[in-house]
């Protein structure tokens, strides 16, 4: 698969260390740096996850004339990847885009954008349109610096609409997408800005959406929510209605680089034949697993194309909860009908720490410990069910009958058991106290099982 990105690069750097102290001169934080990291930002961020997910990528953009831009060069020569990646560029008379956070303690200070807001107008050559001529999908990353408003350009790239997926990812300050595109994506602040809306919630993405959707004659807008997941409408829909993918919870300080994520899986899931709703649900699963996984700040995050489901990502959720000091708190059951009575456990599980992971038997391990009648519901449906908790964060699905390996995998601060259990019972007790987690239980309600409520519903039907 090759994939064109066209649109604007920039030049991030991360400079981090540490602020333990005030300056003398004025009431700001002293950043005493310990590290400068530089990388590809806008366009070329998302060049870099595409190659990191074995895409043959090309790259059309515009590079200026100064030392900023042989950096980029150079971090794009060398981006990481199984794929390959190509940068066709034209020249500019002018300073490259660069924007600095400083950050402390994995939480950014301040930034400080230079050049970010000069727009530039590039001649479009033609190994530019050569490269958008030959995509087989494109994404136009956009970050109103003028590249997209290139009329040649323009017209290159919807004609290419027209016979291969497009996504735009909008700018406040960019030029309108063009009519082929099959989604554009912008934020939520970004499309009630374009739309000259105002609101909150889903009630304003949808209008918001519709709104432009017809004003730009595109296929679909897709809003992102951020940690909500995204709103799509697509006027041609069988439906009629704005169809919203919601986003597992993830735990995170930063999101930089979430929405290219988003547009990149969205355009690969795209060319890979997926429909535009199994696309969008896929794009919310790689932007959320990339946030988890500490988003530009951390590794790379690679999306293999395939239709997820919501992740558990229960190693990323306890990772993240023990960095931030949080308490680990998992259990661990069949749950195999949820009834009331797991509902109470969980919720009071949840209560006693900072996050809840559910250690869940595979369907395989439900019938070696209840007979071949069991599982009732497959692990997959079992999962989402319980994922659609508020009160649990995540779920480990395990093979063995007992969650031993499971437990040394995830190493919970507290391991929490209904209190119709004895530690005699609990096997996992012993491994628990090889890093000096507790075993505790919590209230146990009788009348409420999976049992009973099977036979029940046997004798109804």
């Amino acid at each position: 698969m090759r994939i064109t990105v066209v649109g604007d690069v920039l030049l991030d750097v991360d400079v981090e260390g540490r602020a333990e102290r005030l300056s003398p001169d004025a009431p700001v934080p002293v950043l005493s740096v310990d590290k400068r990291t530089e990388r590809a930002g806008g366009a070329g961020l998302v060049a870099a996850l595409l190659a990191s997910d074995d895409v043959e990528v090309t790259l059309v953009t515009a590079l200026g004339s100064d030392s900023g831009s042989d950096v980029l060069r150079r971090l794009l020569d060398s981006s990481e990847g199984r794929g390959r990646l190509e940068v066709v560029a034209a020249r500019y008379d002018g300073p490259t885009p660069t924007k600095t956070r400083l950050r402390a303690a994995d939480h950014s200070m301040i930034r400080v954008d230079e050049g970010c807001d000069e727009i530039i107008a590039p001649e479009a050559t033609d190994e530019m349109i050569a490269a958008v001529d030959a995509a087989e999908a494109i994404i136009v990353s956009d970050y109103g610096r003028g590249l997209t408003s290139n009329p040649r350009l323009r017209e290159a790239l919807s004609r290419a609409g027209a016979r291969v997926p497009l996504v735009w990812d909008p700018h406040p300050r960019g030029a309108v997408p063009v009519p082929t595109a099959a989604a554009v994506t912008p934020n939520f602040s970004e499309a009630l800005g374009a739309a000259g809306a105002s609101g909150t919630g889903i009630p304003a993405a949808s209008d918001a959406a519709a709104s432009l959707a017809k004003a730009w004659g595109v296929r679909a807008v897709i809003v992102t929510l951020g940690s909500r997941g995204a709103l799509m409408h697509a006027p041609d829909a069988a439906s009629g209605l704005p169809h919203v993918v919601p986003a597992a919870p993830v735990m995170a300080r930063d999101t930089c680089g979430a929405g290219d994520r988003f547009a990149a899986s969205l355009t690969v899931a795209l060319a890979s034949g997926a429909s535009l709703a199994a696309a969008t649900q896929s794009a919310v699963v790689a932007a959320g697993r990339f946030v988890s996984q500490g988003a530009v700040s951390g590794p790379a995050a690679s999306f293999d194309g395939r239709m997820l489901s919501v992740p558990t990502d229960a190693l990323s959720v306890a990772r993240a909860t023990r960095a931030a000091g949080g308490v680990v708190v998992a259990t661990g059951g069949c749950f195999d009908l949820l009834h009331a009575g797991h509902a109470r456990t969980l919720a009071a599980a949840r209560a006693l720490g900072d996050c809840l992971i559910v250690c869940l038997n595979s369907d395989e391990s439900v019938r070696r410990l209840k007979g071949a009648e069991r599982p009732i519901m497959a692990e997959d449906d079992r999962r989402d069910l319980l994922l659609a908790l508020e009160c649990v964060d995540a779920v480990m699905v395990f093979e063995e009958s007992t969650p031993e390996a499971a437990l040394r995998r995830l190493a919970p601060d507290i391991w929490v058991k209904g209190g119709d259990y004895v530690a005699e019972d609990l096997p996992e007790t012993a491994v628990l106290a090889e890093w000096g987690a507790r075993t505790v239980t919590v209230p146990y309600y009788p009348g409420r099982s999976t049992t009973g409520l099977a036979g029940a519903l046997a004798r109804v039907g």
